[in-house]
C-alpha cells in the first residue's frame, strides 16, 4: 500500500505553503487530491512528483500560465509528448539565456570589486619617497582590461575633434 502525506507533510517537504497547496489544486496545477475518510488531503507519491517538477519549473521562472499549459498537455498522456517537449526546449532556452546574461553581470560585478580592492591597497601603501600620490582616483573608471569606449567621431557645434570639455 502506498503511503500517503497530509497537506502539513506536504506544506513542510515542499516548502509551499498549505494554501498555495489548495490554491495549485484549484486551478488545476494539480489534479483534486483524494481524501481521507475525515476530509483530510491525502498526497500520493504521483502527486509529490507533479509538484516537484512544478516547483522546478517555478524555480525558473515560468508563469502559472505556462504551468497550467503544461499540466493540460500532460493530462493528455503520450499524444502531447511533443507538445510537452518543444514546450521544455523553449523554456531551457529562455533560462539559459538569462543565466547568461547573470553571467555577464556577475563578471562585471567581479571587476568592480577587483578595481575597488585595488584602490584600497593602493591606499593603505605609504607612497614612495615621501612624495604624494599622482594619478587615478576611485572615482569609478574602470581600469581592467576589456571593452573600451571609442570616442565620439563628430564634435558639437564651436568643438574641435577630440576637445572633451
Amino acid at each position: 500500500m502506498e503511503t500517503s502525506l497530509t497537506i502539513a507533510e506536504v506544506a513542510k517537504r515542499t516548502g509551499l505553503t498549505a494554501y498555495t497547496l489548495r490554491y495549485y489544486e484549484r486551478i488545476g496545477l494539480i489534479a483534486a487530491v483524494p481524501r481521507a475518510p475525515g476530509g483530510q488531503r491525502r498526497y500520493a507519491s504521483a502527486d509529490m512528483d507533479l509538484l516537484d517538477f512544478l516547483l522546478r519549473l517555478r524555480e525558473t521562472g515560468m508563469s502559472i500560465q505556462g504551468m497550467q499549459a503544461f499540466v493540460r498537455l500532460r493530462s493528455q498522456g503520450d499524444a502531447s509528448v511533443g507538445e510537452r517537449r518543444e514546450m521544455l526546449e523553449q523554456h531551457l532556452a529562455e533560462v539559459q539565456a538569462r543565466v547568461a546574461a547573470l553571467q555577464q553581470s556577475m563578471q562585471a560585478l567581479s571587476l568592480k570589486i577587483g578595481h575597488y580592492r585595488k584602490v584600497e591597497k593602493a591606499k593603505r601603501r605609504p607612497p614612495p619617497s615621501g612624495k604624494a600620490r599622482e594619478g587615478k582616483t576611485s572615482n569609478d573608471e574602470h581600469t581592467e582590461p576589456g571593452p573600451r569606449r571609442q570616442p565620439a567621431l563628430h564634435a558639437w557645434p564651436g568643438q574641435a575633434p577630440g576637445d572633451r570639455r
